[in-house]
């Protein structure tokens, strides 16, 4: 039987090329469509008292020079931009790491371009130059602040030097931090995600990311129909990794009712106080 006959059969039969499609997410907690909902209550009693709700996550990494990014960009035909053959980080540039925030209620966020390690210090840092640069203005009579969070990554649910570092902030901007951490294997869902991040990478989608400048510019220029804002920040500061938080340093911070875990999945909900907090925890 001929290949051309065998294609022609199987064309019959229904079948066709087809790419791999991300769809199985494995096994479901089995508390996961309540932690959505508990998410969204949190959601809905912050954003109606006034109280920020800001979405966080690190996009991907991205390789700086002459390097290859996927999708296509306008240009004469039969002259597209040349790239570099291979994907070897250049010494001096390396990459970088967007790490954005998100702020639900405004549709704006900023984004913190790291150019050494994603580690929760980062993370946090992002967050605190957020607040300082466009939080506290916006919101000058809060004291509470909601973030919606993977539940891995540099702001992971079982990364105790987040929590460390979110009392630090706490204790400097006088906040009382709320996080809730989307279930186990449901990062898609994260609002961050559909909300800014693909709308960065159609932004620059076909550009070589020449140096950080470009990237600082093309981030600062994204925007949707809907009136997306965005900034974005150079952060130049080094985040060392393989720091390690004891188990104590959380209990301590549990003893003295700075962390207070919600009755809901404490794993999942807690709260982090500036000192010792006078009335219970949210949820």
């Amino acid at each position: 039987m001929s290949e051309f006959v065998v294609r022609r059969l199987l064309k019959q039969l229904g079948y066709s090329l087809q790419a791999n499609a991300k769809d199985l997410e494995g096994k479901q907690h089995p508390d996961r469509d309540a932690q959505f909902r508990y998410l969204a209550e949190q959601s809905t009693g912050y954003l109606d008292a006034g109280d920020p709700v800001i979405s966080i996550d690190t996009k991907k990494k991205e390789l700086v020079g002459q390097f290859r990014n996927g999708g296509q960009e306008l240009s004469k035909k039969g002259e597209p931009e040349k790239v570099n053959v291979h994907d070897f980080p250049d010494k001096e540039l390396g990459k970088v790491s967007p790490y954005g925030v998100y702020d639900i209620a405004a549709d704006d966020a900023l984004v913190s371009v790291g150019t050494d390690h994603d580690t929760a210090q980062f993370a946090v840092a992002s967050i605190g130059r957020w607040w300082n640069l466009i939080g506290k203005t916006r919101y000058p009579d809060t004291s509470n602040l909601l973030i919606s969070a993977d539940g891995g990554g540099s702001n992971g649910s079982r990364v105790r030097l987040f929590k460390v570092e979110l009392a630090k902030l706490a204790a400097t901007t006088g906040l009382t931090i709320t996080v809730c951490h989307l279930p186990p294997g449901t990062s898609k869902w994260n609002k961050i995600e559909h909300r800014l991040f693909c709308f960065i990478s159609m932004n620059w989608r076909g550009r070589p990311l020449t140096s950080h400048e470009v990237i600082i510019s093309t981030i600062n220029a994204t925007t949707n129909a809907a009136g997306l804002h965005v900034r974005a920040e150079l952060d130049t500061d080094p985040y060392p990794t393989g720091i390690q938080i004891p188990p104590e340093a959380i209990k301590t911070l549990e003893s003295t009712g700075i962390l207070v875990r919600h009755d809901f999945h404490g794993e999942w909900n807690y709260t982090v106080y500036p000192s010792k907090p006078d009335t219970p925890a949210k949820g």
